[in-house]
């Protein structure tokens, strides 16, 4: 066998090993339902010393959420909640490393609508590839838009790229829950995957 065949083995035994560790890690640091600044950068550190494995999506999610949030020294509620949603997603195994959501499993409107802005209220659910939550809503006032929380006024609500199979019970869930309700009872609200919206920014 040649070096190229060991080289591949040893590296794919090396990133399953520091994909196991940063299981362990996540699992660790959302264990008690919260994380702080300290623990931010403990994340961004050990991902920046195994930037290897940052070719998978939603470890390279990870790493650019955790330095956006060290970028500005402020950790919001929104931040936290995103964060902890990944780490506790990411340590159960929700994730398909290397894969993004599985629109199938997921109640979004068929056929997809077209979607406007100008006038429009937007709430945004779950772990974007586009950016935190906040930079999504950006995204959408320059459009002339609105963002804000789910409520029946609501005109589209956006599930982010790194929706899981087991998404009913996360915590982004809810919202997704109640807007599939809503819709059935005849309340004109379209529920979108992000690569759907994104594709009309």
């Amino acid at each position: 066998m040649d070096d190229k065949f060991y080289n591949r083995v040893g590296g794919d035994r090396i990133s399953s090993r520091q994909i196991d560790e940063l299981i362990g890690l996540a699992r660790g640091l959302a264990a008690d339902g919260t994380i702080n600044k300290a623990e931010v950068e403990f994340l961004q550190k050990w991902l920046a010393a195994n930037v290897e494995i940052s070719n998978q999506p939603i470890i390279r999610t990870l790493y650019r959420r955790a330095n956006e949030i060290l970028d500005d020294d402020v950790l919001d509620s929104d931040e936290h909640s995103e964060l902890l949603d990944t780490l506790n997603s990411f340590s159960n195994h929700d994730f398909e490393l290397g894969e993004v959501l599985k629109p199938t499993t997921l109640p979004l409107c068929d056929p997809a609508p077209t979607l406007t802005f100008a006038g429009q209220l937007y709430c945004f659910t779950g772990t974007f590839n586009f950016g935190q939550r906040k930079h999504c809503e950006q995204a959408i006032l320059e459009r002339g838009g609105a963002a804000g929380s789910l409520t029946q006024k609501t005109d589209v609500l956006v599930v982010g790229a790194y929706a899981t199979e087991s998404w009913k019970h996360s915590s982004f869930g809810d919202k997704i829950v109640k807007a599939t309700d809503w819709r059935d009872q005849g309340l004109p609200i379209s529920i979108v995957a992000e690569s759907h919206w994104a594709r009309f920014l």
